[in-house]
């Protein structure tokens, strides 16, 4: 991704998770079927969405039928005609040169973020889903993103991306574990708090056919960065009991067949955001997140997203 689109993109007043997931796609390193295959992860090469193409990038985001049809509902179909499709980051750069106003780049970002969403629910959560929902979903993200607080610095016309001028941090720590049961389903858990222990937010989260002790780690850590990054919090201290996938982050190794793209992923963010940092603690120390993994993995087939993880948690400290 060249300096100015990211600046660019940067400038843009959208969740900080969002921007991320953007840079993910320019270096080409979402968890897509296509990339877990390159990394010898045995998973059926199918769009699971539509099962009619293999899932690339360009499938997922162009050719799908779910894809096209959100591109077609959110009227931005034609700011791509006559753009170069054999690759989807290239496409997606020219898109962005030629988009002219910021609520346009907006619904391109809301348009990926949806088709993106909906296939991880149908892949983790087991999930299926009809149009009418991904269209009112796509109209409730635009809404959200219209109220979001613009950031003064913005305002002022400077541009802040991290690898410029990083923003003042606040300094969390974000415990996290997984649980699995054999053969049948998952979960993970994480806790973000103050640096002096006291509970900022707490979040479940539930996966399905996969009971790899490695994989769930690994997943539990991504919900949990992802959950930082909605938050904004720039300087965070992750602490896990997964010494195995502690030490591969910290040693910067992404080249792990069960843990997969994930695992690029995940380094990846500690490699983008000098504040995020990780380190390892034994299951004594990490009992509150190992608390609301097993909570999380009791609920099934219960969806987490109608718990209350924070009251629970409280009830029991």
């Amino acid at each position: 991704m060249d300096r100015t689109s990211w600046i660019r993109l940067w400038e843009a007043n959208i969740p900080p998770k969002l921007k991320v997931f953007v840079w993910q796609i320019f270096n080409r390193i979402l968890p897509t079927t296509e990339a877990l295959r390159e990394k010898d992860v045995e998973i059926h090469p199918r769009c699971p969405v539509c099962w009619e193409g293999t899932e690339t990038m360009e499938h997922l985001f162009l050719d799908c039928p779910v894809a096209r049809a959100l591109w077609d509902y959110a009227g931005l179909e034609h700011l791509g005609q006559g753009l170069p499709r054999h690759t989807f980051p290239l496409f997606l750069k020219n898109l962005l040169a030629v988009i002219p106003q910021p609520d346009l780049l907006f619904a391109v970002v809301a348009v990926l973020w949806r088709i993106w969403r909906s296939r991880n629910w149908v892949v983790f959560e087991g999930k299926q889903f009809g149009f009418p929902a991904l269209m009112r979903q796509y109209n409730q993200q635009l809404d959200e993103w219209v109220r979001l607080p613009t950031d003064p610095i913005m305002a002022m016309g400077t541009p802040v991306p991290a690898f410029l001028n990083p923003v003042p941090p606040t300094a969390v720590i974000c415990m996290w574990d997984g649980a699995t049961r054999h053969g049948s389903h998952s979960a993970g858990g994480m806790v973000i708090m103050t640096s002096a222990r006291e509970i900022l937010r707490v979040k479940g989260v539930q996966f399905q056919c996969i009971d790899d002790p490695l994989v769930v780690e690994v997943l539990a850590l991504r919900e949990a960065i992802w959950r930082c990054l909605e938050q904004g919090f720039s300087t965070v201290l992750f602490e896990g009991d997964a010494k195995v996938v502690i030490d591969k982050i910290n040693r910067a190794e992404n080249g792990d067949s069960r843990m997969g793209a994930v695992l690029e992923e995940i380094v990846s963010y500690f490699a983008f955001h000098s504040g995020f940092s990780v380190r390892f603690v034994g299951r004594s120390h990490n009992r509150v997140a190992h608390m609301v993994a097993r909570k999380a993995l009791s609920l099934f087939p219960i969806t987490c997203r109608v718990f209350d993880f924070q009251a629970w948690l409280n009830s029991r400290m």
